[in-house]
C-alpha cells in the first residue's frame, strides 16, 4: 500500500509542479468565472469553485508533504554518508535531525561559539574565512 501511495505521490507531485498543470488549473478558473453570469452568481456557482478547490488543496498538502518527507531523507542520508566518509567531521552528527529544536539550537550556538574562538574573536569568524576562501 505504502509503495503504491509514494508511486502515484510522485507522479502526481511531479505532473501538479509543471506548466499544464498550472493552464489547466488557471482555465478551470477562468471557465468558472466566465460562467458566473450564466448561472447568476449563484450560492450553487459559488459552492463548486469552494468545494473544488478545498478538496485539491487538501490532497495536495499530503502529497507535498510526502515529497518533502522523502527528499528530507534523501538528502540527510547523503549528508550522513559524507560526514561518516571524509575525515574531520565528528560522526556524533550522523542522526541529529532527531533531536528536539532546542537540542539542536544548543548544538549550533555551540558550533558557533568555536568558530569564534578559532577565528579571529568575533561572531562571524566562520563567515568571513568562509568569504576569504571564495
Amino acid at each position: 500500500m505504502e509503495r503504491i501511495f509514494e508511486t502515484i505521490a510522485g507522479k502526481v507531485a511531479s505532473w501538479t509542479g509543471r506548466p499544464p498543470a498550472f493552464v489547466l488549473a488557471l482555465t478551470v478558473i477562468i471557465v468558472w468565472g466566465v460562467t458566473g453570469p450564466i448561472f447568476r452568481y449563484s450560492d450553487t456557482w459559488q459552492l463548486i469553485i469552494n468545494t473544488g478547490t478545498t478538496i485539491v488543496t487538501f490532497l495536495m498538502v499530503f502529497l507535498i508533504q510526502n515529497a518533502q518527507n522523502r527528499d528530507g531523507s534523501a538528502i540527510q542520508a547523503k549528508l550522513d554518508e559524507l560526514i561518516r566518509s571524509i575525515e574531520g567531521p565528528r560522526d556524533e552528527f550522523v542522526g541529529i535531525e532527531h533531536l528536539t529544536q532546542d537540542e539542536l539550537e544548543q548544538i549550533k550556538a555551540k558550533l558557533e561559539r568555536e568558530c569564534s574562538e578559532v577565528g579571529a574573536g568575533t561572531d562571524h569568524a566562520s563567515v568571513q574565512r568562509l568569504i576569504n576562501r571564495l
